[in-house]
């Protein structure tokens, strides 16, 4: 039926397209030094979706264009991108010339404003990773990937969970969009990671800083947004089939898509496969139960003419991770539940239990269903742009190995999201914008137990964003009026009530406005001013009960009050074609910090509640005046000439405190270490009869000490620091001009440092008795390889 309803609505979109001209833009790609065409190379509309890659002449051809001005992405790989806007009137050729180089420092953006936009040209920081760098820095999940860029960190429960936290705010402080849809599922959860297939990213885009002008609610921190649908370009059928292993844990992976366009028709379809033992390290051996197991799927098919685009797409993520408790015996081995007759028993895992990749109990089971419809129409020389989203995100928590077929937890949450927008044309040298998004949620408790009640909640907001640009100028800004309403349903625990029955309403104003100097070619100057705002969520409202893994037993406020936000950003940007220097630095002023706090009990010690025997310490949501403040440093050298030698660091610090101590400490918890990236990186063949873009890389991860832990009621402890080596060499294997194969071998942790981050929730597990050390170390030394072969079943003209 949701299927049905989207198509009914794109169906009837598309009776409404306005007859235009049928335009193109047509030319050459080549290299600026030698004047050689660039075969492959990326001619792409970002807002429009569509884009043709340069045939073995260099030459390129988009069709079905209508009048106005376009901004244009032309890259290729090993030269730096070059953007333009393009007004195309009539039949319009243009041809690109690229220059040589690693150094990326501009590419376009589409998270954070409301049409494709330079980076250079947005007030707030946006880091950019492609699938070329995905495909080259293998990790054990997207997010540890995403980790490595300056400002952004995770919260880990082992190699499969991985939070992502924005200058050291995450949870629903940050907002995750996939494919334009707002992803939801139950991310309040410490133990609750991406429901993404992480093999079918295409790009990833970060907008470090408060979005709520474009977003809405909990947007605060910034907005991660993903891209895995893109179409192939015009007369195409591609695709790839890759694999992947890691030598730590075993993961293995298996990935295959494909897809088509023919005269404006798309179709593709992708399916992926993921499974993984248990990790380990020098300090615990092979951690137990941090396996996992991961399959997912999904198709699109859509429309690209004259007049616009409409795209309907699903996708299905399925996965099985392990949820680690990190009980051991006296000799440090790790202890396994087990049915004894009817009778919960212990024993020390073997090493068969150690390499499987089925889960033991505890474990999770995530089903994540999601319908798309993203489209975009042409109103004259305006556009409007709809993208309608619904979602499914049935979450299992099995605890009990006396009734393993039982879920203790069962989460279902659906979710409907909107967002409209009205891109009025080009005025003089201002672009304007209006719009409204928002979603409504439903969840349902379906398990034996409960900890968040059911609820609905309904989410609207309203924006206007303009932007005034000019060669040397940009100005851009906005304002925005949210409401959220959530409806909380009465569940009863026998004769006592788990959860009352509660109507809240957040109302709330955010907006932002920034400038970009341009001063010369080769310098940027970048100010912005934002409001973010984030009402608070189900849990933090109304939690009653254990989650697993937390040893807390949390109680929710309902008199807690939205989160805002007031973030200062500067940025500083020197760029030339063999250095390139970024200083960001940004103060954020955050009201109403929502954050756990200890009961005490009527004695004067800590409330204790009891719970299957087992006691823990009661924690109810409270808020505090806070801050954080940091900054962020890249500089990359692609020196001449060296021009096969490129280097890069980067430096991300970030500090938070409360204005005022909560039980000694003045620490905001889960701030992520300062931390050094140095990598050098030489290009080895650029281009060769059998192989092309050769690399080898090495890097050296050097995170300080955290001697700024939230202490209070022994939430955190120090974390020492420590230094990681990595490196990866690979290349394409090419015939007749054509890549054939991608091969990229890797190691991480090459000195197999036993370390700790201080963001791992592993850090907490128990000590370990043999050893009198606390916590579970991260993942030792880990070798990798990916294979990439490139599909292409028809060559069109």
């Amino acid at each position: 039926m949701k299927r049905f309803f989207l198509l009914l609505i794109n169906m009837g979109w598309i009776g409404v397209a306005i007859s235009q001209p049928r335009l193109s833009l047509s030319g050459k790609v080549t290299n600026v030094v030698t004047g050689a065409p660039l075969p492959g190379a990326s001619v792409s509309f970002p807002d429009l979706k569509r884009g043709a890659a340069a045939d073995n002449n260099g030459h390129y051809l988009i069709t079905h264009l209508a009048a106005g001005k376009y901004l244009v992405e032309v890259t290729h790989l090993g030269f730096a991108p070059r953007i333009e806007t393009v007004e195309i009137q009539a039949n319009t050729n243009r041809d690109f010339q690229l220059n040589p180089s690693f150094i990326e420092n501009e590419a376009v953006t589409v998270t954070g404003v409301s049409s494709a936009t330079s980076t250079r040209r947005t007030p707030v920081p946006v880091s950019i990773v492609r699938k070329a760098d995905l495909q080259s820095q293998p990790a054990s999940n997207l997010v540890d990937q995403l980790a490595k860029l300056p400002g952004i960190s995770q919260v880990s429960t082992g190699p499969s969970i991985g939070k992502p936290f924005i200058r050291g705010l995450g949870y629903n402080r940050v907002v995750v969009v996939h494919d334009g849809v707002r992803q939801e599922g139950q991310q309040w959860g410490d133990e609750h990671g991406l429901e993404v297939d992480e093999l079918n990213v295409k790009k990833v885009e970060i907008f470090k800083g408060p979005a709520s002008l474009m977003y809405g609610s909990d947007a605060l921190a910034g907005v991660i947004n993903i891209i895995s649908t893109q179409p192939v370009p015009d007369a195409k059928v591609r695709g790839e089939i890759s694999g992947g292993w890691q030598s730590n844990n075993r993961q293995r992976s298996v990935h295959g898509e494909l897809g088509g366009n023919r005269n404006g028709f798309l179709w593709g379809g992708h399916g992926s496969i993921r499974a993984a033992a248990d990790y380990r390290n020098r300090a615990d051996g092979y951690v137990f139960n941090s396996k996992f197991r991961e399959r997912s799927f999904g198709a699109y098919t859509g429309l690209n003419k004259n007049w616009g685009f409409t795209h309907l797409y699903f996708s299905y993520f399925h996965q099985e991770p392990g949820l680690i408790e990190g009980e051991r015996d006296e000799q440090g081995r790790f202890l396994k539940l087990i049915d004894s007759a009817g009778f919960l028993t212990e024993a020390a895992a073997t090493n068969t239990d150690f390499k499987t990749t089925r889960a033991f109990i505890p474990l999770q089971e995530i089903r994540h269903l999601k319908y798309g419809a993203d489209n975009s129409f042409r109103i004259g020389r305006d556009r409007l742009a709809l993208v309608l989203g619904y979602q499914q995100n049935l979450r299992k928590e099995f605890a009990d190995v006396l009734e393993p077929q039982t879920a203790e937890l069962v989460f279902d949450l659906g979710t409907f999201s909107y967002n409209i927008q009205y891109h009025r044309r080009e005025l003089g040298k201002w672009r304007l914008t209006a719009g409204a998004n928002g979603m409504y949620q439903s969840n349902s408790n379906r398990g034996a137990e409960a900890v968040i009640p059911d609820h609905s909640l309904f989410d609207i907001g309203g924006f206007l964003y303009a932007q005034n640009r000019s060669e040397d100028f940009v100005f851009s800004g906005g304002l925005r009026v949210d409401n959220r309403s959530v409806h909380s349903d009465l569940r009863m625990d026998g004769p006592d009530v788990k959860f009352p029955a509660f109507r809240a309403n957040f109302v709330d104003v955010s907006g932002s406005a920034g400038v970009v100097f341009t001063l010369d070619p080769e310098l940027t100057l970048k100010l912005n001013a934002a409001r973010g705002y984030r009402a608070p969520n189900i849990s933090e409202l109304s939690a009653n009960g254990v989650h697993e893994g937390s040893f807390q037993y949390i109680y929710g406020h309902r008199g807690l009050k939205p989160e805002s936000s007031l973030q200062i950003d500067a940025g500083l940007l020197v760029n030339s074609d063999h250095v390139s220097f970024e200083l960001n630095a940004f103060y954020n002023r955050v009201s109403n910090y929502i954050f756990l706090r200890k009961l005490k009990s009527v004695n004067g010690g800590d409330s204790i509640i009891t719970v299957g025997g087992d006691d823990f310490s009661a924690f109810r949501y409270n808020q505090k005046q806070a801050g954080l403040f940091g900054l962020e440093l890249i500089l990359d050298i692609h020196p001449h000439p060296l021009d096969w030698l490129h280097v890069e660091n980067s430096l991300s610090w970030v500090r938070g405190k409360f204005s005022e101590a909560e039980d000694g400490s003045r620490n905001l918890p889960l701030i992520p270490a300062p931390r050094l990236m140095n990598e050098i990186e030489v290009d080895l063949l650029k281009e060769g009869k059998l192989l092309r873009n050769v690399f080898a890389r090495v890097e050296l991860e050097n995170v300080f000490a955290q001697n700024k832990p939230f202490t209070g009621y022994n939430t955190e402890t120090l974390t020492v620091g420590y230094s990681l080596l990595h490196a990866a060499i690979g290349g394409e294997l090419t015939s007749r001009g054509r890549t054939i194969a991608q091969l990229v071998l890797a190691g991480n942790n090459l000195i197999d440092r036993s370390y700790q981050s201080h963001l791992s929730r592993l850090k907490y597990a128990p000590e370990n008795p043999a050893t009198s050390r606390a916590g579970i170390f991260n993942m030792g030394r880990n070798f990798s390889v990916k294979l990439v072969l490139p599909v292409e079943l028809r060559k069109g003209k």
